[in-house]
């Protein structure tokens, strides 16, 4: 496999505080990778950078082959590279399936003259848009709550809601923020079901910051340990779970 993400020798401080430092990391096309690390280790902040959230004081990022250093977050989501939140960010006021419907871009009822003087090529392209949502939505199980308000949604139907929307366009890699907080264990089922099957039915490429350990040995492989803003180590779990320096890293002392 190749490196669909590679991050090399980025830095990033806030004032005087460095919070990115010589950090290098590949993210391996088709594989699903773990970012772990304990607080304030940089990992939020190297995932807003590598999602054009944030921009880097020096280095770079390539995606796909192409360097997207400081390409801003609209432009890397038409080139397929998508995030979610911690926090899910829906249209509280519009149904699930409406929420999925919104994110397919360019459409062309979004276009004035096509809405005046296309009527019928708006009609045809909101069927199909409107088709593909019920089939995500259908992916995801939330077909019971299709026409409720977003912003009624439980937190777990909501992250579910989220990783729909990524299958609304043509995703390459999906960076996954902490999806797991606030998710009952049920809907946490799904979920990590859901990425599984992203991944090995349609291809998808994730990058998961997660706390959620047991989530982190089901799901990734490679996983990542940040520290101080540089990689510590990188392997399989196992391995991440045996090192005496992540242990450290986490409690405090070898004995811990």
């Amino acid at each position: 496999m190749s490196a669909i993400i590679d991050v090399r020798h980025v830095n990033k401080a806030f004032g005087g505080l460095q919070v990115i430092n010589d950090c290098s990391i590949q993210v391996e096309q088709g594989s699903i990778t773990g970012l772990i690390g304990p607080n304030g280790a940089g990992k939020s902040t190297l995932f807003n950078i590598i999602a054009g959230a944030l921009p880097l004081d020096s280095g770079q990022i390539v995606f796909d082959g192409e360097d997207i250093t400081n390409q801003p977050a609209n432009t890397l989501f038409h080139k397929g590279l998508l995030r979610t939140f911690q926090i899910a960010h829906e249209f509280s006021n519009m149904t699930a399936l409406e929420n999925l419907m919104m994110v397919p871009p360019r459409q062309a009822g979004e276009n004035l003259f096509s809405t005046w003087f296309k009527p019928g090529l708006v009609r045809l392209e909101e069927a199909e848009v409107r088709r593909r949502a019920l089939e995500v939505i259908d992916f995801v199980g939330l077909h019971h709550v299709r026409n409720e308000l977003a912003g009624n949604l439980s937190g777990g139907q909501k992250k579910l809601l989220e990783l729909g929307r990524t299958m609304m366009t043509d995703a390459k890699v999906v960076l996954l923020d902490e999806i797991a907080a606030g998710v009952n264990r049920t809907l946490l089922g799904d979920l990590v079901g859901n990425i599984e099957r992203l991944n090995r039915e349609m291809g998808y490429t994730f990058l998961v910051i997660e706390h959620d350990m047991d989530m982190i040995a089901r799901l990734c492989d490679p996983v990542i340990v940040l520290a101080q803003g540089s990689v510590m180590v990188q392997g399989t779990i196992e391995e991440i779970q045996n090192n005496p320096e992540v242990i450290e890293a986490y409690f405090g002392s070898p004995a811990a």
